[in-house]
């Protein structure tokens, strides 16, 4: 194995980087979108499709960035150079890590805009203003936000102070730390969420929905888009599990810690899911997907329900939770590329991704006013302007390409020899399963997410 020691520290514990991966995983976007596509594909049948897409696709790509973060032991852009030189390789390999890196930036600067509604939102129930809401004032109340650069940009600006006043820490002060008290807390926060949505909602309908199987209603779309969501869901591509990974402790099994990962990140979405569609159908409310299911349907149901303002802010405590974590992990490769290339701490290092980050961020404010425009799409509108072309650049480009990437290092350039000497053991069944996934099937299912992203499937 590897003897390199990362410059940053690492892991306590393998406890510590599930908790740390499974909050980098578990995001806004997950809770919103997840639950949707599995009611409206055939429920039971779309998550067996799923697990099948998570074994194929978002499994396997987990454990090769695991796996050359571990042997690497720097940021994404070194880690992928040293291991391509070593392996007789190109170092433009390293454009991966680049990319990923990118990637991530421009994905916390959009994704601190979305927390900040959080976090508005959060106040908001604290002071009562969803009580008996009509569907008209939670339209309302969610137009005046997302027009107002002025408060949008406040909030942008504390999530991100937040964000990086996590990281500028370190791994153990400030990555681990959060991730030992945010993640217990968002668990019991769910906890607590799901109980009184069971209690008052209409919790068989909400189960009915996620999990009776309709095989009919799983069309080929269905499965690309689980398929699709079994590599987003997991923060692949951006080189943050390759990142978490340089900090993973020798020993640690990689197969076994990315599999539970994979597994918490779904049970925490179906878990949201129920809490969710149980509130909505008591009250009559239709399932949709994005933001308009959390910020302006979900409103109604709490301010319809007993005890809805104080539940609907322990709801809104929990995403803030789920959307620091995913940010932390987002902004942490740029900041050790940084303190490794150009010989800064931590700290200063922390505070400029931070602020450029941040710079980012107000075009995605200014998109949704002054500065909104209409566009198509692979057939869909866009109305958002400049914020849908950044998250078309990555979401539908960047990120597929980049887990193709992944898939060929790992499966082609890396030696086998290397491989398996990380992963620890012998040639058993379960390496040879995973090493011909890896080479083979990984990176055809990568390009039909890629082709059906662009539109062509």
């Amino acid at each position: 194995m590897s003897k390199r020691i990362s410059i940053h520290g690492q892991w306590s514990s393998r406890l510590m980087f599930v908790l740390a991966a499974t909050g980098s995983a578990v995001g806004l976007g997950n809770v919103w979108k997840f639950p949707y596509m599995t009611g409206d594909n055939g429920g039971g049948a779309f998550i067996l499709v799923y697990l099948l897409c998570l074994a194929l696709v978002g499994i396997p790509i987990m454990m090769g960035e695991v796996l050359i973060g571990r042997r690497g032991r720097q940021c994404p852009v070194n880690s992928l150079q040293t291991l391509s030189i070593e392996a007789g390789a190109s170092r433009a390999w390293g454009w991966l890590g680049w990319a990923g890196m990118l990637a991530g930036l421009i994905i916390l600067s959009y994704y601190s805009v979305i927390a900040g509604w959080t976090l508005a939102y959060l106040m908001r129930m604290v002071a009562g203003a969803f009580e008996r809401v009509t569907a008209e004032g939670a339209s309302s109340i969610f137009t005046q936000l997302v027009t107002d650069p002025e408060r949008l940009l406040a909030w942008h600006t504390i999530f991100m102070v937040m964000t990086i006043k996590v990281v500028s820490r370190g791994v153990g002060n400030g990555l681990e730390k959060a991730a030992r008290i945010l993640m217990p807390c968002l668990f019991l926060l769910l906890l607590i969420v799901l109980v009184y949505a069971a209690r008052t909602g209409d919790f068989s309908q909400a189960y009915a929905y996620l999990f009776d199987s309709d095989f009919s209603s799983l069309t080929l779309s269905g499965v690309l888009s689980a398929m699709g969501h079994a590599f987003f869901s997991l923060s692949l591509g951006l080189g943050v599990m390759l990142m978490y990974g340089s900090y993973l402790p020798q020993g640690v099994s990689i197969a076994r810690t990315s599999v539970l990962v994979g597994l918490l990140d779904l049970v925490v979405a179906l878990l949201v899911g129920l809490a969710i569609f149980s509130l909505m159908f008591a009250n009559d409310l239709a399932a949709g997907e994005g933001p308009g299911l959390i910020f302006q349907t979900l409103p109604i149901a709490f301010g319809q329900l007993p005890g809805g303002m104080l539940f609907g802010a322990l709801f809104f405590l929990l995403l803030v939770f789920a959307a620091w974590t995913s940010s932390i992990a987002l902004i942490e490769p740029l900041v050790a590329w940084l303190v490794e290339n150009r010989e800064i701490d931590r700290i200063r290092a922390a505070i400029w991704s931070g602020i450029v980050a941040w710079l980012l961020g107000i075009v995605t404010i200014l998109s949704f006013s002054s500065w909104s425009f209409s566009f198509n799409f692979a057939g869909v509108l866009k109305r958002h302007g400049l914020f849908d072309v950044l998250d078309i650049a990555i979401s539908s480009i960047i990120l597929p390409l980049g887990g193709l990437g992944m898939a060929l290092f790992v499966g082609w350039v890396l030696p086998r020899e290397s491989v398996l000497d990380e992963l620890g053991g012998s040639a058993r069944i379960g390496f040879k399963i995973w090493y011909f996934i890896i080479r083979f099937i990984t990176p055809a299912a990568m390009l039909l997410i890629f082709l059906r992203a662009i539109g062509v499937l």
